[in-house]
């Protein structure tokens, strides 16, 4: 059976941004598979969502487009726009895997990740078996929608669901208040809910503690909050929610603090996502946090040879959840695999030189003066 030097899992940013930098490593024999399209995770956005983080094409000039996922591409310059939509975002995904002939299949499920024989890694899907000497989990969070662990949490209708976006004409009620919560209550306020509240403990809105967009409210999002503060429709609310249940044709929300909230429409969850490991799962130790471990070359810490890559990948404390961020080590875990199988890796300078390889995880996420 033909043995791959390295399949990718996954063909969004993670995955086919990975897949470049093993392109460019020497006579490596690797491929991509995902379950559904390139970019199917963005495809399949909210039509009303967009980027958090703007694109400017100032690549030449050594500040590589935020959103890029290759030295030489800019989705603002490829596509005409700062924020793009997740279909805008998948277009520069195909295209950009098309321009450099990424060998992906599209529409083959990964259904399991077993060591063989010799090391080698068993990857079962839903149409054959394949076998590699390495694999790079990036299947994303998308699959793994996070609901709040209360009674009723099922009632909930999470973020990333079309229905969470449609409008609502009376009281829209928001559970988490972090960039997706304040994105969809300004939705709602600008499509005409008479009132909008936003429910974390936590107080997100309030004054930054750090200059990371992983754990503040990016700055355009904070612009987005004023305006919306200044509707008079918006209510923040700093508890946490208890408990939700029906009541005829009502959903109340019991918040920790005794107060309760009464809406028509399902309350929506903005809570994020799970580390979304799939079949990989237990082929990473888990941190006490529920994220995976993984070693300084975003490596299992107990299957040699299985990488990670894409919005899960943690360090410490420094959270990689943005594409400027986890694209920050996709010529890292090529150089590895290259080295390890003796291959020539000297054209990934390219990401070097591009400002998109942090080799020295230690040097990431210093927080501005100013």
């Amino acid at each position: 059976m033909h043995i791959l030097d390295t399949l990718v899992i996954g063909a969004g940013p993670a995955g086919i941004g990975t897949a470049l930098a093993l392109d460019v490593v020497d006579d490596l024999r690797y491929g991509v598979m995902d379950r559904g399209r390139i970019g199917q995770t963005f495809a399949d956005w909210p039509e009303h969502q967009r980027f958090l983080t703007p694109s400017f094409p100032a690549n030449g000039y050594g500040a590589t487009d935020l959103n890029s996922i290759h030295p030489l591409t800019s989705p603002a310059y490829s596509l005409g726009v700062d924020y793009p939509t997740g279909k805008q975002y998948a277009t520069y995904l195909r295209s950009v895997a098309k321009i450099f002939e990424i060998p992906v299949v599209n529409e083959v499920e990964v259904t399991a990740v077993t060591r063989g024989e010799d090391d080698i890694f068993v990857i079962g899907t839903t149409q054959q078996t394949l076998r590699a000497r390495t694999v790079v989990w990036a299947g994303g969070e998308f699959h793994q929608k996070d609901l709040p662990a209360v009674p009723g949490g099922d009632l909930l209708t999470h973020s990333a669901q079309r229905e969470a976006w449609q409008k609502r004409a009376d009281h829209a009620v928001i559970v988490g208040g972090y960039e997706s919560g304040i994105d969809i209550a300004c939705h709602h306020i600008a499509q005409g809910a008479a009132k909008v509240t936003v429910v974390d403990g936590s107080s997100p809105w309030e004054d930054p503690q750090s200059s990371d967009p992983s754990f503040e409210l990016a700055p355009r999002t904070r612009m987005r909050l004023r305006n919306a503060q200044a509707s008079g429709k918006l209510r923040l609310h700093s508890s946490h929610a208890a408990k939700i249940t029906r009541a005829g044709d009502s959903y109340v929300i019991e918040l920790d603090d005794g107060q309760k909230l009464k809406t028509s429409a399902p309350p929506i969850a903005a809570t994020g996502f799970g580390p979304g490991l799939g079949p990989v799962s237990g082929l990473f130790e888990h941190r006490e946090d529920g994220w995976p471990l993984v070693d300084e070359n975003d490596e299992s810490t107990i299957f040699e040879g299985l990488f990670l890559s894409g919005a899960a990948l943690r360090h410490g404390s420094k959270h990689f959840c943005f594409i400027y961020k986890f694209r920050q080590r996709y010529a890292q875990i090529a150089h590895v695999i290259g080295e390890r199988l003796g291959k020539d890796t000297e054209n990934l300078g390219a990401w070097r030189e591009a400002g998109m390889w942090a080799e020295d995880i230690g040097a990431c996420g210093a927080n501005c003066a100013c």
